[in-house]
């Protein structure tokens, strides 16, 4: 029976954190998994961060039923502590009541409540009950609760975990390779011809069984779980090379060399050595995996742990995620910017660096923005929170991040149908090769090396990472320069680009356009530019911003019957005149005539200005002109993109002439001009109906759609919300040169990942067929497989050299 797809307007999202994936083929099966549950829309598992995302509709299943696919597929969803702090409870009862509605909580495995303390501490599984859940539980309590921990005390209790994992697994190996030693000794000496110099059958034994059950025990448990779903992973091969390679040692010290004391040509060294230098990869291999992390830790780290909080003309040193907006902070130095906010008293230069890329401080005074994470510079500040915690611009691109590098390339979609073959592939081929053997009359000895190696050799984590890793580390380099990559798919799409359409104002130009001239047709230009401003204040449109701050601090007259003419321009009432401000072909709608001064507007058109015709009771009065400034290195950036074989185009609603004589500055040729709002996106979709692949770059509310329609969207950071969250790309700064950085950033990684996928696939094409053949050993089997890993994550950790080549900082 078909599974039921769920309405897309009930469906959720959950993210949960998955432990226990060994190989893509974990992963692979996972997916499929909870793929399968009724009610889910989509999975995506990722190896490399060991995470689920699974989009489903809540009224089918719930996030506990996913978390118990999670278990029963052979993986655990790790459990989270949270503290929160409790006010208004007055007896036992109260506690009692609340530690019982607690532990009702989807997702909480044990909730302890201290009257004493007024603490509640809660133990839940990550990714189904967070603090936010606890608190609102602890409200319909009747009581106030409130977080202990903040999010970079969170941070830190994951580093120390990942951080004790890795010195757990390091002790392991340490002891492993102190039982094996013995055994790399014997080989050197077996190489050398003094066979004689072999340890006793016992010796080897007791080490062996000592590796094998005691540091190789970690193979077995994942192994068995691969088994019960009916798949295999990494582990299920090692545990049955290394086993298999045991048990014939033995076999072979009981039921054939026992009498001759022990001096056998045993495979305890095969089975010990595998173990060791498959445990040596896994080590190697988180150490790389961290190191892919390296971006999103960095950002985490930026948040400061305290802030100076100005309160009733004192100052206050409280957390910094208990900081509320509206707060007024005191930032001295040298410190970090605790939240975003607004400079209320002071002057200084702040380091942006590291949240926008931008090399150089950026002046500072009383009415600018700041960021939370930047550095301040030799001044003192007071600044008022606007913007704390998730809402702060840290917190957004911290969680921008980690959703490319959480998401899937299209290209892993072919790594996953391989995957879920492969084990079982090998396994296959093993046992051809056993069987192989027997039939030229070799012995089960010789047999089962060869099925042991073959086992041993092949190695599906390279195949697992090589995607992941790449895209963690390149995304993650990128927004060290200030691009954002949203997900994987525009990571991928963006390397085929070879069409750039930009939206004039705000990206090729600064986007703040002051008037240039006022004709009047009576000679009065003062009172022209009066009655304009009068009609468009309370306008945020550039050109109106414009024109108000070209008249100035003077009384503005009332407006009425105000009309935004959507495109064209604007029609109100001011001092009982019928106002009509707007371009040529408003003026035409409106039956106005215009002929008396289009020679002077194409003058103005032909410097790059836009003519703002404005007329009264059905009489022109007059035009303005008003141009906007090129961005510096708005030429250069077109160039660069022209010189990568890039055709850019520029896409505005300002009239031909105006259009042409901007282009013109930056270099294009291809102009597309007195497009409406509303048509962009369709302009979009004609050069893709075309065969282009497009990016679109804009900064507005209107190019939303047109970001959306393209096949990579590309908004300026200094631009709108709407846009950013539209677009699969976010330049956090207003530099048209990091288009082409972006691109750049792109086909490096896409180079990458294709790089390590040939890799992991040349790598299991050559060695599986010479373990077939007999040229491996069981022991360069597991070194060749162990060292596969490490390379490809290596190879990934080379993005970290990638630089953007305009002014910013990597």
């Amino acid at each position: 029976m078909d599974k039921t797809e769920p309405a897309p307007d009930s469906l959720i999202t959950l993210s949960l954190p998955v432990e226990g994936m060994t190989c893509a083929a974990c992963s692979s099966r996972l997916e499929r998994q909870l793929g399968k549950l009724e009610g889910v829309s989509a999975a995506v598992v990722n190896l490399a961060m060991e995470r689920a995302d699974v989009t489903f509709d809540p009224g089918a299943l719930s996030g506990a039923d996913i978390a118990e696919t999670v278990t029963k597929t052979g993986f655990t969803v790790p459990t989270q502590s949270l503290e929160v702090a409790v006010e208004g409870m007055t007896c036992a009862a109260c506690s009692s009541r609340l530690e019982r509605m607690l532990n009702k909580l989807p997702g909480v495995e044990e909730a302890v409540v201290n009257l004493a303390t007024e603490r509640a501490q809660v133990t839940a599984r990550a990714g189904l009950a967070g603090v936010a859940d606890v608190i609102n539980t602890v409200e319909k309590a009747g009581f106030k609760g409130k977080a202990v921990e903040d999010p970079d005390a969170q941070l830190a209790e994951e580093e120390a975990k990942a951080a004790g994992r890795l010195r757990r697994e390091l002790l392991v190996l340490i002891g492993s390779l102190a039982l094996t030693i013995p055994f790399f000794v014997q080989m050197a000496f077996m190489w050398v011809g003094r066979e004689d110099m072999m340890m006793p059958g016992l010796v080897q034994l007791v080490l062996a069984t000592l590796v094998q059950f005691g540091a190789g025990s970690r193979f077995y448990g994942p192994a068995w779980k691969a088994l019960r779903a009916g798949s295999g992973n990494m582990d299920l091969l090692v545990a049955l090379g290394t086993s298999a390679a045991w048990g014939l040692s033995v076999y072979m010290m009981f039921f054939s060399t026992w009498s001759d004391g022990g001096h056998e040509h045993y495979h305890f060294g095969a089975a010990a050595s595998v173990i060791t230098l498959v445990l040596l990869g896994r080590f190697l291999e988180g150490r790389a995996k961290r190191g892919t992390t390296a971006a999103i830790r960095a950002l985490m780290h930026l948040r400061p742990e305290t802030a100076r909080v100005r309160r009733d003309g004192r100052e206050v040193e409280v957390p910094a995620s208990l900081v509320a907006t509206g707060d007024d902070v005191v930032v001295r130095p040298g410190e970090r910017m605790p939240v975003d906010g607004v400079i209320l008293e002071g002057t200084t230069q702040v380091d942006e660096a590291l949240i926008t890329g931008e090399s150089l401080p950026v002046a500072k005074e009383t009415g600018d923005s700041v960021t939370g994470g930047s550095i301040n510079g030799e001044g003192l500040v007071l600044v008022r929170a606007t913007a704390v915690g998730a809402d702060s611009a840290l917190a957004r691109i911290i969680r921008l991040v980690q959703d490319a590098q959480a998401s899937k390339a299209p290209v892993q979609h072919l790594v996953d149908k391989v995957s879920a073959v492969f084990v079982p592939l090998v396994i296959a081929i093993a046992a051809a090769a056993y069987g192989r053997d027997l039939w030229i009359g070799w012995g089960h000895e010789e047999a089962i090396i060869t099925a042991v190696t073959v086992l041993v050799v092949a190695c599906p984590c390279a195949l697992g990472l090589a995607t992941p890793t790449a895209i963690m580390v390149g995304t993650g380099s990128a927004a060290r320069a200030g691009i954002l990559i949203k997900d994987a798919e525009a990571l991928e799409l963006a390397h085929k680009v070879d069409t750039v359409v930009f939206d004039k104002t705000g990206t090729l130009t600064e986007g703040r356009p002051t008037v240039r001239e006022v004709v009047s047709a009576d000679g009065d230009g003062e009172g022209l530019l009066h009655l304009a401003a009068s009609a468009q204040q309370g306008s945020e449109h550039p050109l109106a911003r414009a024109i108000l701050t070209a008249a100035g601090e003077v009384a503005l007259a009332p407006v009425s019957d105000f009309q935004a003419r959507t495109g064209r321009g604007l029609s109100a009432t001011v001092e009982g005149r019928a106002l009509v401000i707007g371009n040529r072909r408003l003026m035409a709608e409106e039956g106005i005539d215009t002929a008396t001064l289009e020679e002077k507007a194409a003058a103005l058109e032909s410097q790059g200005a836009t003519v703002m015709w404005v007329a009264a009771d059905g009489t022109l009065q007059g035009v303005i002109g008003v141009a906007d400034t090129v961005k510096p290195g708005a030429a250069a950036a077109v160039k660069r993109l022209r010189d990568a074989g890039l055709n850019p185009v520029m896409l505005t609603g300002d009239n031909p002439a105006s259009a042409a004589a901007i282009a013109t500055q930056v270099g294009i040729n291809d102009v597309l001009a007195e497009v409406l709002p509303e048509d962009k996106a369709g302009e979009v979709e004609r050069l893709r109906a075309e065969g282009r692949t497009v990016a679109m770059v804009g900064d507005g509310i209107n190019d939303a759609p047109a970001l959306a329609a393209a096949h990579v969207g590309i908004a300026m950071g200094t631009g709108t919300d709407v846009a950013m969250h539209t677009a699969g790309v976010t330049l956090m700064r207003g530099e048209t040169g990091l288009v082409a950085d972006a691109l750049r950033a792109s086909k490096a990684t896409y180079v990458k990942i294709w790089q390590n996928l040939f890799w992991a696939f040349i790598y299991n094409i050559i060695m599986i067929p010479l373990a077939v053949l007999g040229y491996l050993t069981p022991v360069m089997a597991g070194a060749a497989m162990a060292m596969s890993s490490v390379s490809v994550v290596s190879n990934s950790l080379l993005l970290k050299r990638w630089k953007p080549s305009t002014g910013g900082r990597s």
